[in-house]
């Protein structure tokens, strides 16, 4: 399997700040996500990566990429084998199974699987 990015996130501890500021500065809008405080961006680009902005889900800001994997739960042990830390477990959302980790250096990446 190939694993490409599929989707980009900003996890934010004030979300609506956040999207405020990129509204301004892109003229991006927003159109509601998955969870509360959670919202996909619209760059009115056909094709344009996923993207959305939402509430912290653990640790800090962060802005994440997400590679597309078979199995999250197996990739996540498999990153942890090669030295990096699990910092979200695999979590189950409608359409979409995900988490994250970090490399050994410490640079988060997220993984998901449809």
């Amino acid at each position: 399997m190939a694993h490409p990015v599929i989707h980009a996130e900003i996890r934010a501890a004030d979300p609506d700040a956040t999207r405020a500021f990129f509204a301004d500065l892109f003229g991006w809008t927003y159109s509601e996500g998955a969870f509360p405080g959670y919202t996909f961006v619209d760059t009115r680009v056909d094709g344009a990566l996923p993207t959305a902005i939402g509430p912290l889900q653990g640790g800090s800001d962060a802005v994440l990429f997400f590679v597309g994997v078979e199995d999250v739960e197996e990739t996540l042990a498999r990153a942890k084998e090669l030295g990096g830390e699990i910092v979200q477990s695999a979590q189950n959302v409608p359409g979409v199974t995900f988490g994250v980790f970090a490399d050994a250096q410490g640079h988060r990446v997220g993984v998901a699987a449809s």
